[in-house]
């Protein structure tokens, strides 16, 4: 299954699969998520939530596209956090990745679940003032994937009417 950042969700709705321009990207994440392919979490919901647009009003409408952190996903708390320290991050970059509730969640969620991270972002080893999502997944060995990626895996069409 794909675990997508808030990013990806955002940057749709901003730029290429806007709501008024690309309904057909956000039946398709509808459909996706109904065959088990693609779904978030909580941390990323309120982070769209408490936006006044279109995007926060698809998440509240979407509740179920939005998974709850759990009790096995809690276990890779402490590794996560042990890969981030051992790292040569700057203190605040790494106060602000436990802080950031969503990124350090994701990653932990994706390890428990064996999901694939979808993200804009890109790793970058040498990255010192901000933890990335896709360092954390190799830190944590968790498989990562940008958005087109992940559309063409699951063979998404997305065709005007």
């Amino acid at each position: 299954m794909y675990l997508l950042d808030a990013n990806i969700l955002i940057e749709a709705k901003n730029r290429y699969y806007a709501f008024d321009i690309a309904p057909g990207f956000w039946t398709w994440l509808e459909r996706a998520h109904a065959g088990r392919l693609a779904c978030s979490i909580d941390a990323v919901r309120d982070e769209l939530v408490v936006g006044n647009d279109e995007l926060a009003v698809w998440a509240k409408n979407h509740p179920s596209f939005f998974r709850t952190i759990d009790q096995g996903t809690i276990r890779h708390f402490a590794p996560l956090t042990r890969w981030a320290a051992s790292r040569d991050f700057t203190p605040a970059a790494l106060a602000a990745f436990a802080g950031d509730a969503a990124d350090y969640l994701l990653v932990a969620y994706a390890k428990e679940h064996e999901h694939v991270v979808v993200t804009h972002e890109r790793p970058n080893a040498h990255s010192k003032a901000r933890v990335l999502i896709p360092d954390a997944c190799l830190g944590l060995g968790v498989e990562f994937s940008d958005p087109f990626k992940m559309l063409r895996a699951t063979g998404a069409e997305l065709h005007l009417q």
